[in-house]
């Protein structure tokens, strides 16, 4: 019997009623004609939390593959990605092709149907800010949709698909394709990032070679045990666990790392607000086989064994102890599979 821990990152989860590996188009078309109404849907796996006891039901896991460029003028040009295909060799792909974009998002595990789920980002930049359109199966309907940027209701780490999956990994709209707007250049986008502005030796808002921004962008993440490395147990984890909270002025913590946004609110650094709630890198709880990461607070990482139950209570330790700490309550970034904090 297949478990998820062979699919996800944080190589936790138990084992799967019905496994399914959907490689093409029309694989993915006929499957959802007759799938159980509550199909786990499985990409990268880089997101998702999963219960100890598995997921009993059926387990439909994307994996198709291929990209297509199309000029689109005007210096511009429109790149399409089935679901299944990795991410960040798509990055890298865009890059060879002499497009530029995706370059601060370099590194990050997972498949190219799973970022508009996330509105994936990173680096200051997230998919949001390229996305042309994504391309759905309506389960309800059986019919294809096209949903442009602004329909799939994007918000900080947040989308449509991400409010309906809520909790199950369920979602009635299937992403099978993603097509981003990039320009022909061989310049990044503005660098928006401060940390990644320094190491590239720019001013936050200027641009630099694209192809040097993603190795700068991969160094920083191995610093961070954010590339994925099966020898490296820090990598062993769903990447950041918790998201930045955004908070009136008036609450943020005095010294802590924040920055504004449009609506005047203020979003502050997760990792700032664990290290100063006392939670050190490395952190774990008596006897548990999970730890924060040794090289950054805001990653928690199963160190060869970890239940996901052991995860679970120390991510219940630190939003507590941070909560306790400065009066706010941390959210999990990733999905949690019939499970809860």
């Amino acid at each position: 019997m297949r478990r998820l821990a062979e699919f996800t990152t944080f190589r936790l989860g138990g084992p799967i009623g019905d496994y399914h590996a959907l490689t093409s188009r029309d694989e993915v078309l006929a499957f959802f004609r007759d799938a159980p109404s509550e199909t786990l849907v499985l990409g990268g796996g880089s997101n998702l939390v999963p219960a100890d006891d598995g997921y009993p039901g059926t387990v439909a896991h994307l994996r198709t593959t291929g990209v297509r460029i199309d000029d689109a003028g005007s210096g511009e040009a429109l790149v399409t990605a089935e679901a299944g295909e990795p991410w960040d060799a798509f990055v890298q792909a865009t890059l060879e092709a002499g497009l530029s974009g995706l370059e601060a998002l370099s590194g990050i595990p997972g498949s190219v149907g799973a970022t508009p789920i996330q509105n994936v980002g990173a680096y200051g930049a997230e998919v949001a800010q390229t996305i042309e359109h994504v391309e759905v199966l309506d389960r309800a309907t059986g019919q294809l949709e096209r949903l442009n940027a602004e329909e799939c209701g994007f918000g900080y780490r947040d989308s449509r698909f991400k409010r309906a999956a809520q909790g199950t990994g369920t979602t009635p709209q299937i992403v099978l394709a993603v097509t981003f707007r990039l320009p022909v250049s061989p310049l990044s986008a503005p660098v928006a990032y401060a940390e990644l502005a320094r190491t590239l030796g720019v001013q936050p808002g200027e641009r630099a070679e694209a192809a040097r921004v993603r190795e700068a962008v991969l160094s920083l993440r191995r610093g961070k045990g954010m590339v994925l490395d099966e020898n490296d147990h820090d990598s062993w984890s769903a990447g950041s666990f918790f998201t930045n909270p955004v908070v009136e002025v008036a609450q943020v913590p005095e010294g802590a790392v924040a920055f504004g946004q449009p609506d005047g609110r203020m979003k502050v650094s997760a990792a700032w607000l664990i290290a100063h709630a006392g939670f050190e890198k490395g952190h774990r709880l008596p006897g548990s086989r999970a730890a924060l990461s040794s090289k950054h607070t805001l990653a928690l990482t199963n160190r060869g064994d970890a239940t996901t139950e052991e995860v679970l209570e120390l991510a219940r330790a630190v939003r507590a102890g941070v909560r306790e700490r400065f009066g706010i309550t941390l959210v999990p970034e990733p999905q949690l599979i019939r499970c809860a904090l």
